[in-house]
């Protein structure tokens, strides 16, 4: 399983190509044989991109779902709309479907955000809008994070 890092500031040329940073490629290497998926965030304005193998992992989940309830078959519809599978091509690049690109409202510059397993792809007006202030983020991770037991050292 892969757990990416970083945030890139990238650029998306008229056709939705965008050029991978280096760093980025590097850490795509074992998952870009396989492809991807991408797909509209489920929080907020952006994209996310889903190597393969993550992909698997998320839609044997969502199988599990009873499909005769109305919730859970409005959840799978919106979660897989504008789902695409895409590749990076032997330069680097990755083409954005147009109706993601109109969807996300990306523009010129975007930023590629490393979300643990799969990464966001923003426009980055509406990234940097989406982050929140540093003392809120500390709050709420001290109410995501705080119960967690940390590890016992083993002797």
């Amino acid at each position: 399983m892969s757990f990416f890092i970083g945030t890139y500031d990238c650029k998306v040329d008229v056709k939705g190509r965008l050029m991978l940073p280096v760093g980025l490629k590097k850490q795509l290497n074992n998952s870009i044989d396989n492809g991807f998926v991408l797909k509209r965030a489920v929080f907020g304005k952006g994209l996310e991109l889903y190597p393969m193998e993550q992909w698997t992992i998320v839609s044997q989940k969502i199988n599990q779902l009873n499909r005769f309830i109305p919730s859970n078959i409005e959840f799978i519809r919106g979660f897989n709309a504008g789902s695409r599978m895409v590749e990076i091509d032997a330069s680097g690049r990755l083409l954005i479907p147009k109706d993601l690109v109109t969807w996300a409202g990306i523009s010129k510059e975007i930023v590629i955000s490393a979300s643990v397993n799969i990464l966001e792809i923003w426009d980055k007006k509406i990234y940097e809008e989406s982050l929140m202030p540093a003392e809120e983020l500390g709050q709420l991770a001290q109410r995501v994070m705080g119960d967690q037991q940390e590890p016992k050292e083993i002797k």
